[in-house]
């Protein structure tokens, strides 16, 4: 039959429906109810209901309160006493409301000259996923089956909707709740919810001590949220033998964002009456700090109005660290024969420096003694002359102007309560030398925490280790140099709690950081990433999982077992601090 026989079926289809408002066959049309403010449907048993190892939960949605439903969204399902189950939407699908076959020609003409569907012809079903059961301020594990018809409704209570997800009442704020990247209101005021990290010591340590890395591409809002996190960090105080201190905070900085810590946000001053009225800390800094590195050759532009100290790295530091010299192009023979020429020059020396360090090893008398006892091979005795003793980087970075960052005045300076120390590398361009300074200065942070004969002001001081493009630092390499770095930053990590160090680690790419210290970090934020690989090394549950290449600006996933469920939180649009 041509598409000519069939006409355009205007006059081959009668009106079904007559001039009284009843079906042709005498049947009267079913009403719609408007939206209900709360109820959107019941739960149906046609598949069953079961909760357990093999959940099974789906609620038919009324046809007035089909718009406006999203996957994600959290709806509570009552239970015939106060208790109710909060779930979330895992899915949504239309079904076939009456046993007939849509999949045919004369249908699908008809429906597209229609001005819409009929919801009423169809079901619309959603899958739900039971977070847990709420009682007043409990909660517990979904452990009870709702009854069938039970009533599904929007979550509209902020408390109870805080149980159920297990957000804490208070702590370090991060965001609000949201769903699609829209915050979840509720009939509270404000409508709101707030999400926070613990930060007491009731049941648990405060999370900043268990760790937090964020992570997201460029333009997603990692160095803006970054910032704002930290800056409530600066508002909290943690124990320390038996006193409440408030943290340090050191930052390596390589983009020069910061140290604008220290200046005031340009915000309206509706904006600090809504931060105010959630507990959220604000303003710039005060007591921020830039410590600049001097490094030859490279002049620092800031552009922030912090007070700035200038430090540099002192060669003396090569004795308990000789891996700042052994970067990723020695060998494990090269790096044996090093560590030998440094403890040789450093029991001999009387001030030690590179410049006499590198005459030592470039002395022929020297060189000669060593190969001839064997002690070194002759082709990595001249390795070494060409990596270690003739390095530029190295001559760049040792021994500047500037104070030793080991002096006493720098270090109790750098590491105070309550202080905002940041470190930016921004001006050194050669990323060995940068390389050096951050992580000669990290270990040196990290030496002193850990050790039993730490300086008192780092040891009595909680301290949070904030580093930006960790990856460049703390990557998973099989180098001499990337073993000890590992080594020693996942031994911090794993003592982070007992000795009040919290690293804060912010990347645009978490698989490259190394494993065991990846493993120790409790509060994983993730903001949109678009590359598969990344957003799988974070092992986040796999339904948030799939939101994070979609995520806009300042939307991310919070990941963080010991605080709470998985959930997706929005950021604050403005920057509690200046951030250009």
């Amino acid at each position: 039959m041509s598409g000519s026989d069939l006409g355009d079926f205007e006059d081959e289809v009668s009106d079904v429906t007559g001039t009284d408002g009843q079906e042709a066959d005498g049947f009267d049309r079913m009403d719609t109810d408007p939206p209900s403010p709360q109820g959107l449907g019941v739960v149906c048993a046609g598949d069953g209901i079961e909760v357990g190892d093999d959940p099974r939960l789906k609620a038919y949605v009324t046809v007035g309160n089909r718009e406006g439903i999203r996957v994600g969204r959290y709806l509570v399902v009552t239970y015939p006493d106060d208790e109710v189950l909060l779930t979330r939407i895992g899915g949504l699908r239309y079904a076939q409301q009456f046993d007939t076959d849509d999949a045919n020609e004369i249908q699908a003409r008809r429906a597209m000259k229609s001005d819409g569907v009929d919801e009423a012809d169809y079901k619309f079903i959603a899958s739900l996923e039971a977070v847990a059961v709420v009682s007043g301020d409990d909660r517990r594990m979904p452990d009870r089956v709702p009854k069938p018809n039970a009533s599904v409704e929007r979550a509209t209570d902020k408390g109870a909707m805080k149980t159920g997800l297990d957000i804490p009442s208070d702590g370090v704020f991060v965001g609000h709740l949201a769903v699609g990247g829209r915050k979840v209101r509720t009939s509270a005021s404000p409508p709101t919810i707030d999400y926070r990290l613990h930060d007491d010591y009731g049941d648990a340590e405060p999370l900043v001590f268990r760790h937090t890395l964020i992570a997201g591409g460029t333009g997603s809002g990692k160095s803006h949220n970054a910032k704002n996190v930290l800056r409530q960090f600066l508002g909290s105080r943690y124990r320390v033998d038996g006193a409440r201190r408030r943290p340090a905070v050191v930052v390596f900085d390589p983009q020069n964002e910061y140290a604008q810590m220290h200046d005031d946000p340009d915000v309206d001053d509706e904006t600090k009456r809504r931060w105010e009225a959630e507990g959220v800390e604000y303003g710039g800094y005060e007591d921020t700090t830039a410590f600049v590195p001097d490094v030859d050759g490279f002049d620092y532009d800031a552009n922030h109005r912090a007070p700035q100290i200038e430090f540099s790295v002192p060669f003396e530091m090569a004795d308990e660290n000789p891996w700042l010299l052994a970067g990723a192009e020695l060998s494990e023979q090269q790096t044996m024969v090093l560590r030998t020429l440094l403890t040789d020059y450093f029991r001999a020396a009387d001030e030690p420096t590179y410049e006499d360090f590198s005459d030592f090893v470039m002395d022929p008398a020297n060189a000669e003694e060593y190969i001839e006892t064997g002690r070194a091979h002759e082709a990595t005795y001249n390795a070494l002359k060409r990596k270690v003793a003739e390095n530029p980087i190295f001559s760049r970075v040792f021994d500047q102007p500037a104070p030793p960052v080991t002096d006493d005045e720098i270090l109790d300076r750098f590491v105070r309560p309550g202080a905002l120390s940041v470190v930016p590398t921004y001006h050194v361009t050669k990323s060995r030398a940068e390389e050096v300074v951050v992580l000669a200065l990290a270990s040196l942070l990290v030496d002193n925490k850990l050790s039993t004969g730490g300086r008192e002001n780092i040891k009595e001081t909680p301290l949070v280790l904030a580093l930006d493009e960790a990856h460049n630092f703390l990557a998973d390499t099989d180098t001499a140099q990337g073993r000890v770095i590992k080594g020693r930053f996942a031994e911090a990590a794993k003592q982070g709690r007992k000795e009040r160090l919290g690293l804060f680690l912010i990347t645009q790419d978490p698989g490259d950081i190394a494993d065991p210290v990846f493993k120790q970090v409790n509060t994983r934020i993730a903001l949109n990433l678009g590359d598969e690989d990344a957003i799988r090394s974070l092992n986040i549950p796999s339904e948030l999982e799939d939101r994070v290449p979609y995520m806009g600006k300042g939307e991310m996933v919070v990941y963080s077992p010991d605080n709470s469920e998985p959930v997706e939180v929005v950021g604050l649009p403005d920057a509690v601090t200046r951030h250009d």
